[in-house]
């Protein structure tokens, strides 16, 4: 039986195509993905993210743990309210998640872990956090939705008084507050995954709805996963099962930015990563633009590449009207490649993502 979010009836009350998304019944599109698309590059979107997973942990080692479980380090956060990206290893180095944490004060935290991965995720942090002394606490009362765009901010923070209103635009990017005008366990975020500006907001599920209606009013359109995948990809942001998964290392997967190995810090992972490295990392994730007619695909093949090279995430972008993908090829792969599209080898080239962000195109079509 497929899992529902608080929001799943207004969902099809606005017509959304349901489709199954790692065991939850989630919306595609409301009718047009394009336009939805545009809608958070040009304006404002709102998506429904509350079937990824939030995470408490609290305790005086979490601090200690959460440094032995990460790859990127917490003792980067000074102040309560700041935000890090990291991946969660396992001990050869294969990346079991990647994740959100959030500094909420001393001795707390919060994590926010993919949903196809949330139930793996607590089976390998809760016995490690109960051998710390470290409490977990999985909140599945908070719902989570996403608002997005260049107008994102300021839609969201009009819907509030003014001292709250300013509490929310005041947020730098990745940090947080809690949020009390959202009851007592609102919380927000100045964090997303689109490449634009905006808000990720936790609320009690029992009031998710109510703050739904008062953003569509505000001029804030519903969004489905069509447009969030198509946005993350223009912006560059790998997806958790395409473009790295356990059998793929940071190093491999564009993301040795989320890795501090420099530190001395033992974490898991940290001698698979350092073995690699010092061995010469085979792959490495890159940028591609089809130069040809055609649209890039995931599992679609590099043609020539010894490393059985393939298109991880691709898609045609939008913004760009190209089609544009992500892709892991051998290290030493660079100018262009062809890509085995339907048996027809087609021209692709290599640039740097991100392709887009804040509405702009970063790259030469």
């Amino acid at each position: 039986m497929p899992l529902k979010t608080p929001l799943f009836e207004r969902h099809r009350e606005l017509g959304a195509r349901i489709v199954d998304f790692g065991g939850w019944d989630m919306p595609l599109h409301y009718g047009s993905q394009i336009e939805e698309h545009h809608a958070v590059r040009r304006d404002a979107g709102m998506f429904d993210v509350s079937h990824m997973r939030a995470v408490d942990l609290s305790g005086p080692a979490s601090r200690e743990f959460l440094r032995a479980l990460l790859a990127n380090d917490v003792a980067r956060f000074v102040e309560p309210g700041k935000a890090l990206y990291s991946c969660m290893l396992n001990a050869g180095g294969g990346v079991l998640d990647d994740l959100i944490v959030y500094y909420r004060g001393p001795a707390r935290y919060r994590l926010v872990v993919n949903a196809g991965t949330a139930e793996k995720d607590l089976a390998w942090i809760t016995p490690r956090a109960a051998a710390a002394g470290v409490d977990v606490a999985p909140r599945g009362d908070l719902a989570i939705i996403a608002v997005q765009g260049p107008t994102a901010r300021e839609r969201f923070a009009g819907l509030f008084a003014p001292a709250e209103a300013a509490r929310a635009t005041g947020l730098g990017a990745f940090t947080s507050t809690d949020f009390p005008a959202l009851g007592p366990n609102g919380f927000v975020a100045r964090t997303g995954y689109t490449g634009e500006d905006g808000f990720e907001v936790m609320l009690p599920a029992d009031d998710c709805v109510a703050l739904w209606l008062r953003l569509e009013r505000a001029g804030v359109r519903p969004c489905g996963l069509g447009a969030r995948d198509t946005l993350r990809l223009e912006a560059g942001m790998n997806l958790y099962g395409n473009d790295m998964d356990e059998s793929t290392s940071p190093l491999e997967s564009g993301l040795a930015w989320t890795v501090a190995l420099e530190d001395g810090r033992d974490f898991t992972g940290r001698a698979a990563l350092l073995a690699q490295r010092a061995g010469g990392v085979p792959r490495k994730l890159v940028g591609l633009l089809l130069e040809d007619k055609g649209v890039l695909r995931a599992h679609q093949p590099i043609v020539g590449d010894p490393t059985n090279g393939q298109v991880t995430s691709g898609t045609y972008s939008p913004t760009l009207e190209r089609s544009i993908a992500l892709a892991r090829v051998a290290a030493a792969t660079s100018g262009a490649v062809e890509v085995d599209i339907r048996g027809k080898a087609l021209r692709a080239r290599i640039v740097r993502p991100p392709f887009v962000r804040h509405g702009k195109a970063l790259i030469q079509v």
